[in-house]
C-alpha cells in the first residue's frame, strides 16, 4: 500500500471523527493521559531505586 494512501487514510478518519467529540471529552482525556504519564514516570523511579538498593 502507498504511504501516501495510508496517510490520506488516517488523516481522513480523524478529521471525520472530530466533529463528534466534545471539548469535554477532550479535556477528560488529557487529564487521564497526564495522570497516567506522572503515575508511570513515579513508578519507574521507585522501581529504578528499589533495583539500585538491593545491589548493595
Amino acid at each position: 500500500m502507498n504511504h501516501d494512501l495510508k496517510l490520506g487514510t488516517a488523516a481522513g478518519t480523524v478529521l471525520s471523527a472530530l466533529p463528534h467529540i466534545g471539548t469535554d471529552e477532550l479535556l477528560k482525556t488529557a487529564i487521564l493521559a497526564a495522570v497516567g504519564a506522572t503515575v508511570s514516570f513515579v513508578v519507574s523511579l521507585v522501581l529504578h531505586r528499589l533495583r539500585r538498593s538491593r545491589r548493595r
